[in-house]
């Protein structure tokens, strides 16, 4: 079951709504004493229905959850649809300039304040939650992608493990890489983080911003499942296929 509904956040936008979406494992109905681990996500619009998907196609989260049996809750937020580039803005944890885009300000920061203080308060409160960090997740792909790294590292006392698809690593590569160096990681970090093959000469030096910050994320102890998609592009069709991989690497251990 999906449950549907309109949230706002005023530090970013004000009174303006967007959707906020829940997964409910079958099992949430007839096991009332259960509590279960919940994977937030970044572009929650994309998350479940094609007809809500920016460009008519999604992950196909709900298909896969139900047919595996998968006992997680998934909540997930709409993205800013701005066309003064809100998502970038909202979705970046650094400001920074692009000769295509301009100057960018960070409001990641933001963005994740409000999703630990007020959106994971609601769900905990809502919803029957495993709240610890163990059993709280998050992930995302492209800047969502870039988020997840983000909160893994800047929120670790809130999220256990992370999925990031495709993370725009080229926007801000040398921030990333300090903020990773700097990062406190706490034992039992995990993340799941891949590229496609397809995208990867997409921006100049991904390869290598990619390839540094693996190394990293090892040398600060991250339990790594890192992977180069052959043929994988930078679009839901390619994510929707990498659903088993990360999803295997957030429940490894947890079962």
């Amino acid at each position: 079951m999906v449950k549907q509904w309109d949230v706002t956040i005023p530090e970013l936008t004000g009174d303006e709504a967007r959707g906020a979406y829940v997964y409910l494992p079958e099992s949430y109905a007839y096991e009332p004493e259960r509590r279960y681990p919940v994977l937030y996500m970044f572009d929650g619009h994309n998350v479940f229905f094609d007809e809500h998907a920016t460009y008519g196609k999604s992950w196909g989260m709900k298909e896969y959850m139900d047919a595996t049996g998968t006992q997680v809750i998934i909540a997930a937020v709409e993205c800013n649809h701005s066309p003064d580039h809100g998502r970038i803005k909202e979705y970046s944890p650094f400001s920074f300039h692009d000769p295509k885009l301009g100057r960018m300000p960070g409001l990641g920061k933001k963005t994740m304040d409000w999703m630990v203080g007020s959106f994971k308060k609601e769900i905990d409160a809502e919803y029957r939650t495993l709240a610890d960090r163990e059993h709280t997740w998050i992930s995302g792909s492209s800047m969502g992608g870039l988020m997840s790294v983000y909160a893994l590292m800047e929120y670790g006392h809130i999220f256990g493990k992370a999925a990031a698809l495709s993370p725009s690593l080229w926007i801000m590569a040398g921030q990333v890489e300090d903020m990773v160096r700097r990062a406190k990681v706490r034992p039992g970090t995990v993340l799941y983080m891949d590229y496609g093959s397809e995208e990867m000469g997409d921006h100049n030096n991904m390869q290598k911003a990619f390839g540094r910050t693996v190394a990293l994320m090892i040398e600060k102890g991250v339990m790594l499942n890192c992977r180069l998609i052959p043929g994988g592009t930078h679009c839901e069709a390619s994510w929707e296929k990498q659903i088993p991989f990360f999803m295997e690497t957030l429940l490894y251990g947890s079962r």
